[in-house]
């Protein structure tokens, strides 16, 4: 026996999460209530009970704009309605501009007036998914620093690289290492050391505003910093100002022979992307440039932009 549409209405706007009802053309024929109160909050409502709307064509669209869960969404749906698939889960992400959300949406078919049916229905997962973030986001800090980890940088960077390349945009990458940090370690203790590492990766997180962008903690009194979408000129200019601002901490290392405060040297090397470099090039050419600071006296900056970092 298949419930009746009054009974199933009933029973669907007593249910907390948000739900949609298709047909197997994907025709909304029912959404309950917490669905459309949900969309009258977040400037999505379409008319009264959203009837008339193809729930597909919209994740289609979705698809079409390059969103990459409109697009397993349209086709988990379709494997449910065409058989293929029992049920069909898929985590998303729905942030207003002001708060992080995330659902999982579950599908699953049923018999309503002898015709197949399909219920979707949204559950929000944001308490779960900000505690998972929160432990992934422990787990690529530097626990001294704050910065990204030497794990973090790794994957990061990488990413960046593919992003650049697939777009065709400039990637720098400076590593700074700081000048004769073993003396400051020796004259004034390591908890010096550690409270001028710590002054320095705040200099450096400074420096680093988008999300392309990226401070680590290399390894030791090393770091490093990723900006996506920058050339030679403004990625210059910028890891100039952190050098400068690494000066202005004015952090005692009265044994240096660069002078009496702790300086950085730093090695920048600015490239677009593509088949013929990797990333693993990339630190190679940026550790030498750093090198070369190094040999011609630290505290400064040598810089280079090359195109195919295989060379």
């Amino acid at each position: 026996m298949t419930p009746s549409p009054e009974f199933l209405r009933r029973v669907l706007d007593t249910i907390s999460d948000h739900i949609v009802v298709i047909d197997g053309r994907g025709d909304i024929v029912f959404v309950n209530h917490n669905w459309i109160k949900f969309g009258e909050n977040n400037d999505c409502r379409v008319g009264e009970d959203w009837a008339g709307v193809n729930y597909l064509a919209e994740c289609d669209k979705a698809a079409a704009l390059g969103d990459d869960f409109g697009t397993q969404a349209a086709a988990g749906i379709r494997e449910v309605i065409n058989g293929t698939k029992d049920d069909f889960y898929l985590e998303y992400p729905c942030h207003s501009p002001t708060t992080k959300r995330w659902f999982m949406m579950q599908v699953k078919s049923f018999i309503l007036n002898a015709y197949s049916h399909f219920v979707l229905s949204h559950q929000d997962i944001t308490e779960r998914k900000l505690a998972e973030e929160k432990a992934l986001s422990l787990s690529r800090r530097d626990g001294l620093t704050d910065t990204a980890n030497r794990q973090y940088f790794d994957e990061f960077l990488d990413d960046e690289w593919k992003r650049c390349a697939r777009l065709g945009l400039p990637l720098s990458l400076a590593i700074l290492d700081l000048d004769y940090f073993k003396l400051l370690n020796d004259t004034y203790g390591h908890q010096a050391g550690d409270d001028a590492l710590k002054q320095v990766a705040t200099v450096l997180k400074n420096s680093c505003r988008r999300a392309m962008d990226m401070a680590a903690r290399y390894g030791g009194e090393e770091f490093a910093l990723v900006y996506g979408n920058t050339g030679l000129a403004e990625a210059r200019k910028l890891v100039e100002q952190v050098l400068e601002e690494i000066r202005e901490l004015a952090i005692s290392n009265e044994e240096s022979p660069t002078g009496k405060i702790l300086t950085a040297s730093a090695g920048l090397v600015s490239t677009c992307p593509d088949k013929s470099g990797s990333t693993e090039s990339l630190i190679e050419a940026a550790d030498s440039l750093l090198y070369s600071a190094k040999e011609n006296g630290r505290d400064q900056l040598a810089c280079s932009d090359r195109h195919d970092t295989s060379k």
